[in-house]
């Protein structure tokens, strides 16, 4: 209640906070690069990687500085990675899920997520965000069929360094109230496991807008998301 009083009482500055935010931060392109091939050596891995700007790359020149390439690259030490990258600058969970109604069954192994921050931002309802986001996981299953999902946690946009305040502060407050409602989702989901966002973030590992993420922090991410996946491997054989 504290939280929607103040947005309401603020909405104005808010609103103009939000508009500068957005500019500067769709200033930067994706990536450039593939966005699918197969690299490695070692039993087959079929990886697909499906999110917003963050999962296309945006924040570095090319792919293999991005999350696609760094993590094909780790995996690539004990798989051979046949991968593929669905991601689209101002993806949300619900314009992800019209997308993939449209897309065409590709069966794989292990199919990563990277969504939540423009739906943050957009101020989303808790409740219909984790019903979207099921919903999202129940069609990646249908059209790949993955051995498991790998769900990004949600980046701490309060300690985003583009973010003024109050802007900051609030959007901040959201994406912690979301990403506690997904955690209960996904403890009822033996398909899906959470990799929390445990990084501390500092404007080291940012891009030069503020508020997508640098070459380090692409591989920080990749890192974890290819450790989870190779420890687990032998489990969902």
């Amino acid at each position: 209640m504290l939280d929607t009083a103040f947005r309401a009482l603020m909405s104005p500055v808010l609103m103009a906070q939000a508009m500068r935010v957005r500019r500067t931060a769709q200033s930067l392109p994706e990536a450039a690069g593939p966005r699918e091939g197969t690299f490695g050596a070692g039993p087959v891995l079929r990886l697909t990687i499906i999110g917003d700007s963050s999962a296309a790359g945006v924040g570095v020149a090319r792919q293999s500085e991005a999350l696609s390439g760094q993590l094909v690259n780790m995996l690539g030490t004990a798989f051979t990675v046949q991968w593929h990258l669905d991601a689209l600058t101002g993806a949300t969970t619900r314009s992800t899920i019209a997308r993939l109604q449209l897309a065409q069954s590709r069966p794989g192994d292990v199919v990563i997520t990277a969504l939540g921050v423009n739906d943050v931002t957009r101020l989303i309802p808790a409740a219909t965000w984790v019903r979207q986001q099921n919903t999202l996981f129940d069609r990646v299953q249908h059209l790949y069929q993955p051995r498991q999902i790998y769900v990004t946690g949600m980046a701490p946009l309060g300690r985003f360094p583009l973010l003024p305040d109050p802007l900051r502060w609030t959007l901040g407050r959201h994406a912690d109230r979301l990403e506690r409602q997904r955690e209960k989702l996904i403890a009822t989901r033996n398909d899906c496991t959470l990799v929390p966002f445990n990084t501390t973030l500092d404007s080291g590992l940012m891009a030069t807008d503020g508020f997508h993420p640098g070459p380090n922090l692409y591989a920080l991410w990749a890192k974890e998301m290819a450790s989870r996946i190779i420890s687990d491997w032998p489990k969902l054989r």
